[in-house]
């Protein structure tokens, strides 16, 4: 197969980080690139999520709304759902007195 030259720009300090840890494991740049490249064609996808900061924002709140459910059946069952701010407040406060405590 003929071979061909791949030419990037990379930050020093990275590509000196990068070189570190190749080495490290038995490589070098130039083989961890090809393995990098293969592993795109094999899989036809990027070995790691790429996604804009909508999407993550996006999927932060789909995560916290559903821990709000959770947490709102867990107080049904608890029998704490009738409970006011204020006496949340209070166990809260109280929480936070014994892990200072603990310190």
């Amino acid at each position: 197969m003929a071979q061909t030259t791949l030419n990037i720009r990379i930050d020093e300090d990275i590509k000196r980080e990068f070189d570190s840890f190749c080495s490290k494991v038995g490589l070098n740049a130039s083989v961890a690139v090809n393995m990098f490249v293969k592993e795109i064609l094999r899989t036809r996808e990027l070995p790691f999520i790429v996604t804009d900061v909508d999407t993550k924002k996006r999927e932060a709140r789909k995560r916290f709304m559903q821990t709000i459910e959770d947490m709102q059946e867990q107080s049904i069952i608890n029998g704490t759902n009738d409970m006011t701010m204020d006496e949340i407040d209070d166990i809260i406060a109280e929480v936070r007195k014994e892990r200072r405590d603990e310190i």
